[in-house]
């Protein structure tokens, strides 16, 4: 099979959202990705990220895709986990101390950072609304996110959030209060769920 072939191939398979990494892993040489453009098949959006003229831009995988150590959260992870309405004007993310989100930042991506031995706690795969994977947090470590930032929170997507978390039938009260320690928020955590249960 023909490097062009494998390469149609792999778009296809991929909804017309392909990354470099993907590609060469695939044993294309990148030099088929830059024939595509030039061929106007493939449009390079983002740096290793090619998008088809025909596909949808799928803003949320490409952002993980380019920024591996990057996890939805807070405000984002409340709307993937439909505990809000309201949908983000950013994407919100959390990284490790130390990684330089500076890029981000400039590109209008709220970011957070948090201790390397708590980034990966709660960690979850979903899918963006074309059904692409990506990773965010689960709903139990984005209620401890979102009460350990309530000051920079708006108070009322932080009490609706947390009202609709209590309402799911999936809610892990035991997980939470684990988080919660672990992030330092057990106490108000309680409090809320005093108040709310």
């Amino acid at each position: 099979m023909s490097y062009q072939v494998k390469l149609e191939r792999l778009i296809e398979d991929r909804d017309g959202l392909i990354l470099t990494k993907e590609a060469v892993a695939a044993g294309v040489p990148r030099q088929y990705l830059n024939i595509f453009v030039r061929e106007n098949r493939l449009e390079r959006v983002a740096h290793g990220v090619y998008l088809t003229p025909d596909a949808f831009d799928d803003e949320m995988y490409r952002l993980q895709a380019k920024n591996q150590r990057t996890i939805f959260s807070h405000e984002t992870a409340l709307y993937l986990h439909d505990l809000t309405d309201r949908d983000p004007i950013e994407w919100s993310v959390t990284v490790p101390y130390g990684y330089n989100a500076t890029h981000l930042r400039a590109e209008g991506v709220k970011v957070y950072t948090v201790k390397k031995a708590l980034h990966q706690v709660g960690v979850m795969e979903l899918k963006t609304i074309y059904g692409r994977p990506i990773k965010a947090y689960n709903k139990e470590r984005t209620i401890c996110d979102i009460i350990r930032n309530r000051n920079k929170m708006d108070i009322a997507i932080l009490n609706e959030a947390i009202r609709r978390y209590l309402d799911t039938k999936d809610k892990n009260i035991p997980l939470l209060l684990r988080y919660a320690e672990k992030l330092d928020v057990q106490n108000v955590v309680r409090k809320y769920l005093e108040i709310l249960l």
